[in-house]
C-alpha cells in the first residue's frame, strides 16, 4: 500500500480510489490551540441539531478543509482550505451548553485531522460536560494510532501528531476511511460507503485493535 508525508509523520493511504491520490496535506491550521479560551477553527458551517450524524441529538461542526478530495464526495465545498470562516471554541461550546437536549458533538467535515489541536480542545470540553464526541475522517483507525504513536510506536512529527493522539483521545466514535462512490450504500447509518467503519475509541486503544460497532 502507497504511503504519504503528513504533518504527523508517513503514513499509508486510506484505500484504492479514495481519492487519497490527490491530497495535498497541510499542517494542523488551529491557532492558539491550548485552550477553550483561544482555541479557534476554521469552519465550513454548524448543524444545532441532528438526527443523522451519529446516535441521538447532534451539534455538529463542519471542519474546512480536506486532503482526500474523495470522488463523490457531498461536501465539496469544504474540501477548499481557503474557504470557510474562523470560529472560535469558546462560542461554539456556548451554543452547545445552550441546548440540554444534546447528546453530544459530531466533528465532520472536511476533515476534522487537519485541525486536530482546536478540535481536540472542544471536544475535550464537550466531553467534560457529559457529552459524547463522534469524528469523522478520511485516515484510517490503524494509521491514525500509528502516526499518534499508539500501540507502543513511535509517534510522528511534532505539534501535529500530538493533535492527532489528543483529538482521538478525546474521542468517543470515530467514523474512518474515505468516502468510495464504488461502494455507496444508502442504507448504512453514519456513513457514506461501506468501507467506512464506526470504531469504539474506547475499547480499541484498551484491546490494542479497532472494535467496531454496528448501528
Amino acid at each position: 500500500m502507497p504511503v504519504y508525508e503528513t504533518a504527523a509523520g508517513t503514513i499509508r493511504r486510506g484505500a484504492a480510489g479514495s481519492g487519497a491520490d490527490t491530497a495535498d496535506t497541510r499542517p494542523d491550521t488551529a491557532r492558539g490551540a491550548s485552550s477553550a479560551e483561544d482555541a479557534v477553527l476554521r469552519i465550513g458551517g454548524t448543524e444545532p441539531e441532528s438526527i443523522v450524524d451519529g446516535p441521538g441529538f447532534r451539534y455538529v461542526v463542519f471542519v474546512q478543509g480536506c486532503d482526500f478530495r474523495c470522488p463523490g464526495c457531498h461536501n465539496r465545498r469544504l474540501q477548499s482550505f481557503e474557504g470557510g470562516r474562523p470560529a472560535a471554541v469558546r462560542e461554539l461550546l456556548g451554543e452547545i451548553r445552550e441546548n440540554p437536549l444534546l447528546d453530544g458533538i459530531t466533528l465532520s467535515g472536511g476533515d476534522p485531522f487537519t485541525q486536530a489541536e482546536a478540535c481536540a480542545v472542544l471536544a475535550e470540553e464537550v466531553r467534560a460536560l457529559g457529552l459524547s464526541v463522534v469524528t469523522f475522517t478520511g485516515y484510517l483507525w490503524e494509521d491514525l494510532c500509528a502516526a499518534a504513536g499508539f500501540g507502543g510506536g513511535a509517534a510522528g512529527g511534532g505539534s501535529a501528531a500530538a493533535g492527532w493522539r489528543r483529538l482521538v483521545e478525546a474521542t468517543d466514535i470515530l467514523v474512518d476511511g474515505p468516502f468510495i462512490q464504488a461502494l455507496r450504500n444508502i442504507d448504512l447509518r453514519f456513513r457514506g460507503s461501506s468501507n467506512q467503519r464506526l470504531v469504539d475509541v474506547r475499547r480499541s486503544l484498551a484491546g490494542g485493535k479497532a472494535v467496531t460497532l454496528a448501528f
